[in-house]
């Protein structure tokens, strides 16, 4: 049976978990990403998914001729964020327009593009901030450009992971006014720097709560002694009289 562009995006998009998940690398993606997309049926698909690991170790994505409902596209949202005083952010599976324009005046945006959807393989992130921040969150294999403008601000981007020229491309444009755009890669699931120093403090918070427990069984334990003590003293000058 002849494949559908549906049946390669769904191949496609497989094979960029398993790149995130460290199964292949991004040489191997790149080649098989090109094998996807010249692929006319499943049995050009098959293989190229074929050395996955098996069901029970890891969900196995698979082609074959049973027809399964094809995973819908995001709903559309608004390709414009604005955050005055405040913040606001995309994360989880969400389709990314052509362009994307973002406005923060003493706020903040936070864009997580994991799990989204590129509508293209270039897209456009469009920033304008004035004393406010974006941060925005990547998956390997994805190469980020820094066009824009910064003016007592600044970007830090992370270097490219990949060789692959027909890599999906997020380009940042706009302008920075007393602001910055930080950008971390990071597989789905990775927790970021600060994740984990939530959870440092949280353990930390944790541990303290238990010193405090601690602490007040030890006064309780003495005073329940002090009392049992005076007790005895007590009953004690009683049987002398």
């Amino acid at each position: 049976m002849r494949a559908s562009d549906a049946d390669r995006d769904e191949v496609a998009d497989r094979l960029r978990e398993a790149l995130a998940e460290g199964r292949i690398t991004a040489e191997e993606h790149a080649e098989r990403i090109d094998a996807v997309y010249r692929a006319k049926t499943y049995a050009d698909l098959e293989p190229v998914l074929s050395d996955l690991p098996a069901a029970e170790q890891a969900p196995r994505p698979r082609v074959d001729l049973r027809k399964e409902p094809a995973l819908a596209p995001p709903a559309p949202q608004s390709a414009n964020l604005v955050a005055i005083f405040s913040g606001v952010e995309r994360k989880g599976r969400w389709l990314v327009e052509p362009t994307t324009n973002v406005s923060c005046v003493f706020g903040g945006a936070e864009l997580d593009f994991r799990q989204a959807v590129l509508s293209q393989g270039e897209v456009t992130v469009n920033v304008t901030c004035v004393f406010g921040g974006v941060n925005m969150v990547v998956p390997p294999g994805v190469r980020v450009v820094g066009s824009n403008v910064a003016i007592f601000g600044g970007n830090d981007l992370p270097e490219d992971d990949t060789v692959d020229p027909d890599a999906p491309v997020i380009r940042i444009t706009g302008m920075l006014l007393f602001g910055g755009i930080s950008v971390s890669r990071r597989a789905v699931g990775e927790k970021g720097r600060g994740d984990r120093h939530r959870d440092v403090h949280r353990l930390h918070r944790e541990e303290v709560r238990e010193l405090q427990r601690e602490r007040h069984e030890e006064r309780r334990r003495v005073r329940d002694e002090r009392r049992d003590r005076l007790r005895e003293l007590r009953d004690e000058r009683r049987g002398r009289r």
